[in-house]
């Protein structure tokens, strides 16, 4: 699936104001329900709140910081949670705002907040009201593009992205995909919890990190063109039946790994992928990026958040006096309440 919707002198552009200009890496976060792909995501984006978390994560080479890593990624969840009062613009406008560092001038925010809007197909949209799901405003595939904006405007390293095409017709999945696709044209790596997708859809991806359930791995590497290198790996598995042509490889993949198959073939997908190649190239991979480059440091950032507390309340009133004020209906309730309590007690007492 290639980049459209944005030219190649824009997306140069935002690559420029990003700066990142490494290619950018797009995976498939996969698995039969209950396999724990939601929790593996949450783990790794440090939202899981609950439970017990074992291992280490480290990022560069250096241990983790959850305090660190929320400025340099972004989360969108599967249900886009917006204020339904306050226009597209006005939504990245606040985003942005609040999670771009003090050093980027109002000029340069301006831009970059316009170049997001063309990357993920929201510049018609820009003084549209976001309005409540399924009532009014966007659309369900609009909103979701929204969501994806929101987060790009922090300037995120890293992604993670939950279902991103869930509840969508085929039209308004492959629309989002595209979103995603040129997202990670920018150089940013972005990695999606996904079930069942077309063939458009999955061909879009470059690795697959495929689990069976209770989270064990059954393939984690690059997809190639076409799924070319996971068919190649799973049909050199003995007893195997060979895809048939034109047939979608994610609906495949999923059909000849189930627990089902495991029985009638007598295997155990993880135990032959631990002793695979690929499993020793991904362990010499994670060796080798476990220790700091030479001459590199730790990521470190002087506060906790990128605004200062006067600027994210000056940014909340902002945001809450245009809630209000496009919001008639609601606020001659609380007049009309407020008289009447007054009366009330005013009678009483």
């Amino acid at each position: 699936m290639k980049a459209q919707g944005i030219s190649e002198d824009r997306l140069e552009l935002l690559k420029g104001i990003c700066g990142a200009f490494r290619p950018g890496v797009l995976t498939a976060l996969m698995g039969i329900s209950g396999a724990g792909k939601t929790t593996l995501m949450d783990v790794l984006a440090g939202r899981k709140s609950g439970g017990y978390v074992k291992g280490t994560i480290k990022i560069s080479g250096y241990p983790k910081k959850q305090e660190t890593f929320a400025r340099i990624s972004g989360y969108c969840e599967q249900t886009d949670i917006h204020s339904p009062h306050v226009t597209v613009y006005e939504s990245l406008l606040f985003s942005a705002w609040l999670r771009l560092p003090p050093e980027v001038n109002p000029e340069t925010k301006t831009m970059f907040i316009e170049e997001v809007m063309e990357l993920v197909e929201l510049t018609s949209l820009r003084e549209a009201l976001v309005g409540l799901p399924g009532v009014n405003g966007l659309s369900t595939e609009a909103r979701k593009r929204l969501t994806i904006a929101v987060e790009l405007v922090a300037n995120p390293s890293i992604i993670f992205m939950d279902e991103p095409t869930s509840g969508l017709d085929a039209r308004a999945a492959a629309v989002v995909m595209r979103t995603v696709r040129n997202t990670v044209d920018t150089g940013r790596t972005v990695v999606c919890t996904i079930h069942q997708p077309s063939i458009d859809i999955f061909d879009a991806f470059d690795e697959l990190l495929l689990l069976k359930r209770g989270g064990e791995e059954i393939y984690m590497g690059p997809l190639g063109h076409h799924s070319c290198h996971l068919i190649k790996y799973f049909e050199e598995i003995n007893g195997i039946p060979k895809i048939k042509d034109g047939y979608n490889p994610a609906t495949w993949m999923l059909e000849i790994t189930s627990a089902a198959q495991e029985e009638a073939l007598g295997v155990n997908f993880a135990d032959i992928y631990k002793n695979s190649e690929l499993y020793r190239r991904n362990k010499a991979l994670v060796k080798e990026l476990s220790s700091p480059a030479s001459g590199s440091k730790d990521l470190y950032f002087q506060t906790r958040y990128s605004q200062s507390l006067l600027t994210q309340c000056m940014a909340c009133l902002w945001k809450q006096y245009w809630s209000y004020w496009r919001n008639p209906p609601y606020n001659a309730v609380r007049f009309l309440f407020t008289t009447v309590i007054g009366l009330l007690f005013g009678t009483i007492f």
